[in-house]
């Protein structure tokens, strides 16, 4: 159980670093004067995230093979990367 407590921090960890959802956190804590604050929001809305995330892959791979969601997964960032590259996001 810690190997795949150490993999699931580790993937969620790099993932994030440098994300949208990072630097909007980075960009809020500038202009916040509780910086406590948004750090606990910022933490508790991962928290809420990931436990979504959880919860949905799941109950979601009852129904649809891993690969096909991993496809899946794969042509939706490409989708939001075009979208952001054309300042649609």
């Amino acid at each position: 159980m810690l190997r795949i407590i150490m993999t699931a921090f580790w993937i969620v960890f790099i993932a994030e670093l440098g994300d949208k959802t990072q630097l909007q956190t980075m960009m809020l804590a500038t202009q916040s004067k509780s910086i406590l604050g948004v750090f606990i929001g910022a933490s508790c809305a991962l928290v809420l995230s990931c436990l979504l995330g959880v919860f949905a892959g799941s109950y979601i791979t009852k129904f649809i093979p891993p690969n096909y969601l991993q496809i899946a997964a794969g042509f939706a960032f490409i989708i939001v990367g075009i979208l952001t590259l054309l300042g649609k996001i």
